[in-house]
């Protein structure tokens, strides 16, 4: 009886928060329009996914910084892309933290580094976003623009990956294995064979670039270069990959590409990829 009753309560939140934050038909075709990878989704899961965005905003906080003027159209083209990863998931993984804050360009952050000779040093660099543990993703909306799948760059789709990577602690590469989503055989052991495998080809083919060959590679490279600098780096990066440029990542990465498809539950290349064994 009581789950009965829990089950109701969480219909009637859930269709409470759909009424007071519908998406009108033309602003959420408009959004469709300029993300190409979301209109290759079939007709039922870009339903799904409009909801969800829906619930989404109804659930976070969005403000702006630097004098930005925050409009409807910047908090659905954000909300999709961060509800993309969890469509066939739960919006739960986003639990515990309500804030989207949005700059105008990129911004400036300040983390403790620790050199090869245990000195640590409080340094300063320029971000296009920044998801903290607990705490809000922080996006910049010129960057968040730069996403028409001529490349695999997504910083919306990068930072809330890192946000499900953070459900289990720190971002490391290993995000949560859920049973109820995920099949027996997508293990943390499955996990590890794959995914370190993949990180660890990648950085030694990061390594092995020549200085003067690097400014061709960064170009060239499906998979950004800086995906090398840490595990959750590459897993935030290849998130990216999958869902914005999903063939190219299938071709050139595919064992890694069917970890990711089993993973996120969604084969956005159409390969069959959530069959693999």
């Amino acid at each position: 009886m009581l789950s009965k009753l829990t089950r109701w309560f969480d219909d009637r939140r859930r269709d409470r928060a759909l009424r007071s934050h519908p998406i009108p038909d033309a602003l959420w075709h408009e959004t469709v329009e300029r993300l190409p990878f979301l209109a290759a989704l079939p007709p039922d899961a870009l339903g799904r996914l409009r909801e969800l965005t829906s619930l989404f905003v109804a659930k976070k906080s969005f403000s702006t910084a630097h004098g930005l003027e925050l409009t409807d159209a910047m908090i659905v083209a954000i909300a999709a892309q961060a509800c993309l990863p969890v469509l066939n998931l739960d919006l739960s993984l986003y639990d515990g933290w309500v804030g989207v804050v949005v700059y105008p360009g990129e911004f400036v952050i300040r983390k403790t580094v620790q050199d090869e000779d245990g000195v640590v040093h409080e340094v300063e660099q320029d971000a296009s976003g920044e998801a903290w543990e607990g705490g809000p993703v922080i996006l910049s909306w010129e960057d968040a623009q730069m996403t028409d799948g001529r490349d695999a760059y997504n910083v919306v789709i990068h930072e809330f990956a890192h946000k499900i990577d953070m459900v289990n602690g720190a971002a490391d590469g290993y995000p949560p294995l859920f049973r109820r989503w995920h099949a027996p055989h997508l293990d943390a052991q499955a996990w590890a064979d794959v995914f370190e495998h993949a990180y660890d080809q990648f950085c030694a083919r990061v390594d092995a670039v020549p200085d003067r060959a690097w400014a061709r590679f960064e170009r060239d490279s499906l998979i950004d270069p800086y995906a090398a600098d840490h595990p959750s780096e590459f897993f935030a990066v290849c998130s990216e990959a999958l869902f914005v440029r999903p063939k190219a990542f299938e071709s050139e990465f595919p064992e890694l590409y069917r970890l990711l498809a089993r993973y996120y539950r969604q084969d956005p290349a159409g390969t069959g990829a959530l069959d693999a064994p």
